[in-house]
Formats: structure tokens, sequence, C-alpha cells
């Protein structure tokens, strides 16, 4: 039975810790006290209703708590991944609209000229407005637009309702089995909807969350035995990082919960985390951002079936369909269709985009309305449990990060140094993929390729390698013959 979903920032509904941060603990009721003080000054700031706040902070109580102020004043919340550069953000300032940048100083003077579209104000700082009570906005409301990249092109903007918010954190607070006391270690970033997953799961649970901004592994263990963590999400790459870590056994003794998502764990990952935090349950996920999330593995199967990605998460109906529309039977691949109250509303100002992704529900579904066609393809097993097949698309998947082959391509162009790039994901225990740039030009460009892109894209988004051709391969339509490049650099 699904419950009534509220509006999300009614969601401060614990009578303990709420955060824990460098300033100390928040308590529930002080959290709320400053949620209500921010939603008042957005109020008072003349924005017209449903206008998007955007932010661009690391993990400081504003950009924690702002995802539930925004709302509360009838705006539009939309985060901003601190680890994008001027050009990412620029484009997320102007496709979507916003009428605010909340951010730093120091990340405010990196903004060049036309980076900020017209109408839009940057504030580094807070003031101060009459606070505002518990919102009652409809469930079905906007609430938050997550940027996500796609196959092709810049990142897109998914609508996330009230609703998406609210159901998003019963769900994973109840099949985690969450409590008010645990305390939630929040090291991924909250412009993600699993990181900020982290905050809303843990405050709906009554439990304490702990956010953190780490640059290495030993942060995180540090953290971990500082704030007496029992929980920890994180992605592939992270997990390969901590279990290199030195870790006191009573340190790793205190996680009782590790979850995953973002990539998919291998079993010789599993069996690492399963020998070093013995005392941890390990929940291995997949997930869309359209959909929020589709599926976990019960714990106790993991060792069994390191391979499968496990069953529909609560208020998630999750299906293999043939390319007619029917259901695939067990054993026979077929591409996840995700539908219910998580699917998200579509990708904001998009219309076309949002038609290819966002789709009725097959016929057979139990749930109607839209849902979410994936494009990756899945196996559902007689034992109930689906396997990942592989994607459907070419996006790449660096350090949990999604990143688009066309943004790297577009980046790789914009000097001059090449006449022609492909960017391809190869695999890399530590990274997941790494990106290589498949470069039709004179290779002696390099040195001056990778110093401009130092500067343009975020690291996750770097080419580790180059591979230079006087030409690159097409196909016999003349288009780039991307098959061929990618086989020619995958080891």
């Amino acid at each position: 039975m699904t419950p009534d979903p509220r509006p999300i920032d009614h969601v401060l509904r614990g009578d303990g810790i709420a955060l824990i941060d460098r300033h100390g603990a928040m308590t529930y009721a002080e959290a709320e006290a400053e949620t209500a003080r921010l939603a008042g000054w957005l109020a008072g700031q003349g924005f017209d209703p449903g206008g998007r706040i955007a932010t661009w902070l690391p993990k400081t109580r504003a950009a924690c708590l702002m995802p539930l102020a925004a709302p509360r004043a009838g705006l539009v919340h939309v985060p901003v991944n601190p680890a994008l550069r001027r050009a990412q953000v620029a484009h997320v300032l102007d496709d979507s609209g916003a009428a605010l940048l909340l951010t730093q100083e120091a990340r405010a003077a990196t903004l060049e000229p036309g980076d900020v579209p017209v109408g839009c104000r940057v504030a580094t700082s807070t003031g101060g407005g009459d606070p505002i009570g518990p919102s009652r906005a409809d469930p079905d409301a906007l609430a938050a637009i997550l940027y996500t990249s796609g196959s092709t092109g810049r990142a897109k903007g998914v609508m996330l309702s009230h609703a998406n918010l609210w159901l998003g954190a019963a769900s994973v607070a109840s099949y985690l089995k969450l409590t008010p006391e645990d305390r939630v270690l929040g090291v991924l970033p909250l412009a993600f909807d699993y990181g900020q997953n982290q905050l809303f799961s843990s405050w709906y649970a009554g439990a304490a969350v702990a956010p953190l901004d780490y640059l290495t592994a030993r942060d995180v263990v540090k953290a971990v035995e500082r704030v007496g963590a029992t929980t920890l999400a994180g992605v592939p790459p992270l997990w390969v990082q901590l279990l290199e870590a030195d870790w006191p056994d009573e340190v790793a003794a205190r996680l009782k919960r590790l979850t995953n998502s973002g990539g998919a764990l291998t079993p010789r990952l599993v069996r690492g985390l399963r020998d070093r935090f013995a005392a941890a349950d390990v929940y291995a996920m997949y997930g869309l951002t359209e959909a929020f999330r589709s599926t976990y593995l019960d714990p106790t199967l993991i060792d069994a079936h390191p391979e499968a990605i496990g069953r529909a998460i609560p208020f998630a109906e999750v299906m293999a369909v043939r390319p007619d529309g029917s259901r695939a039977e067990l054993g026979e691949p077929g591409e996840l269709v995700h539908a219910g109250p998580l699917v998200a509303q579509g990708y904001w100002r998009d219309p076309e985009r949002t038609s290819q992704r966002f789709r009725p529900a097959p016929a057979f579904a139990q749930s109607g309305g839209m849902a979410v066609w994936s494009g990756d393809t899945v196996i559902e097993g007689t034992d109930g449990l689906f396997r990942f097949v592989g994607r459907g698309d070419e996006m790449m998947k660096v350090s949990g990060n999604r990143v688009s082959p066309g943004e790297v391509e577009e980046a790789v162009m914009a000097g001059g140094e090449a006449r022609e790039a492909v960017a391809v994901g190869t695999p890399d225990e530590r990274l997941g993929q790494a990106i290589v740039a498949v470069v039709a030009g004179d290779s002696a460009r390099e040195g001056d390729l990778r110093a401009r892109l130092r500067s343009e894209l975020p690291a996750f988004m770097q080419p580790q390698r180059y591979v230079w051709r006087e030409a690159l391969p097409r196909n016999a339509n003349g288009k780039l013959d991307r098959a061929a490049i990618r086989a020619d650099v995958t080891p």
C-alpha cells in the first residue's frame, strides 16, 4: 500500500539530531526553524511562483536545507553539482531559467560574462525573513529539477514532484530499515538523486545524517569514527578506495549498512566488503534519475547472487519488456521499464526527449500512467531477481557519475586542437569506466588539449587517455562508426 505523499518540506519529522556537520549537531527543531527562515528569506525576494532556485555549494547547511526551503516558499530547487565548472553551470542556469544562484564568493568569481542569464541573481549569503511554516503544496506540484547527462548533448533536467521525493524517502527508509538510532554518513553529491535521498530517507526515519565533503578515503574512515556512522552509501570506485584504506577494526565494526548504486558491484568487491565490514548488510541497487530507483537486492542474497540487481523497491513496478510491448518471459532479455508513483514528470522544457523516455506503461502493467522506458536490457530470472545485461545507449559511468559522450566530444572539439573526436568508456577497476578520447588530428597538440580541458571540465569528465588517428572510421552511411572505434580501444 502506497502511503499518502506529503509536501517534501514535511520530512523533518524526528525529535532528536537531524544533521551533524563541522559546526556541530543540529536538532530536528533547529533544522525546521532554519528551513522556515530560509523559506521566508526566499519568499521575500519577489520571485514568481514556481521560480527556479539554483544552489552551487558544497555540503553546507544551506545546501542541505534548501531542497526543503525552496518548495516551502513555492519555488523549485535546482541543485548544481559542486564539481562542475563554469560552462556546465552556465548551461544549468540557462536551461532551467533560474531566478537565483546561491553559491560561494570563490565559485561566483569563476563565472564569466554571459554565464549568468539575464534575470538571474547571484547571492553568496542568505538574509533574514519572516519564517514560513510547513507548506500545503499539492504533492504533484514540481519541487525540484535534477540535471543528469544523456547519451548525446548537454545535461537535461529531470522534473521531480513532492510526491516523487516523499515516496522515494519512504521507500528507502523502509527497505534499508533505517531507525532514529541510525547515523548516515552522506558522502555523495547532493545534486544526485541518490545523494539527495540520503537526507530525505534519513529524516523520514528520524535518523541523523552527517554530510561530508571528502578528498581521500582516509577522510571517510575518520568521519565514520567521528560521527559514529552506522550507514554509508557509495559507488563502486569509492568502495575500491575504501577497501584499500586502513580501517581500525572497531571503526569498521560500527557500520551496519552499506548501500551501492551508480554502477554494479563486482563479485570481488562484494567479497571485499563482506570481509572488511563483517557486521554490515550490503545492499546492491539499480536506479534511474527518471524514476529515482528501481530495484534493490536483499542483503541475505548478495553472497549467492552478487550479479543480481534484485527486485522492485517499494512503490515501484519493474518489468522486462519485449520490443513489441509484451512481457518478456523469465530468462528472456527485455527492456527494463519502471512504472508507478516514483516516475518523474519528464524532462524540463524538453517534450521531444520526454516523449522518447516517458511513455505509457505496458498494457499488462498493474500501474497505469506513464512509465520510464530505460533503454537498458535486463533479464528476470526464475528466482524473481533481475539481472542487468547492458545499457541501451552510449552513456559512460565514471566514478558513479553519468557522463555524456556528446558533452565530452563537444569540449574536445571546442578549442581547435582536433578535427573530430569520439569519447567512449572502457572498463576501469577504480573508476568503473575510464573515458578514452579517440581523436583525429595532430598528436603534438595533446598537451594543449589536456591543459584546456583541465580548466573547462570537472575531473570526472576528463579523458584518461587519448588515441590519435589521421582519420576516424565511418560506416556505410558516412557516419562515425562508433562501434568500430569502441572495439578498437576496449581491451
